[in-house]
C-alpha cells in the first residue's frame, strides 16, 4: 500500500503540496489537527517549545490544533501529503518513522 492509500485507509482525504530547497514557513498554528506525510525529500518543523522534528521520506507528523510551528525545507525540496482532522482528534505531537505507522 502506498503512502496515500495508507492515509486514506484512516478515513482521511489528503491533499498534496511541495516546496523547493530552503523554503521556510514562519511560525504559525492552525485551528484544526493536521497529519503530514513526506512523500519525497525532507522538512524540519520547529515547535514553539524549541523542539525540532525532522521528517524524511515516509515519515509522518501528527500535529494537534493550536501547536505553534515553523518549518524549513531540506536541500532536495519536499513533497507532502496533508490531511486535516477536527481539533481534539490528535492529543499530542507525534513523529512516526517511515514504516511504523
Amino acid at each position: 500500500m502506498d503512502l496515500e492509500e495508507r492515509v486514506r485507509a484512516e478515513g482521511l482525504d489528503p491533499g498534496r503540496w511541495s516546496n523547493g530547497p530552503g523554503d521556510r514557513y514562519a511560525a504559525h498554528d492552525h485551528a484544526y489537527d493536521k497529519v503530514i506525510v513526506v512523500e519525497r525529500g525532507s522538512i524540519t518543523f520547529r515547535l514553539g517549545t524549541g523542539e525540532a522534528v525532522e521528517l524524511d521520506e515516509g515519515d509522518r507528523l501528527d500535529l494537534p490544533a493550536g501547536t505553534i510551528h515553523e518549518a524549513l525545507v531540506g536541500a532536495a525540496g519536499v513533497a507532502c501529503l496533508e490531511a486535516h482532522r477536527p481539533a481534539g482528534a490528535i492529543s499530542a505531537v507525534v513523529r512516526h518513522a517511515a514504516g511504523s505507522w
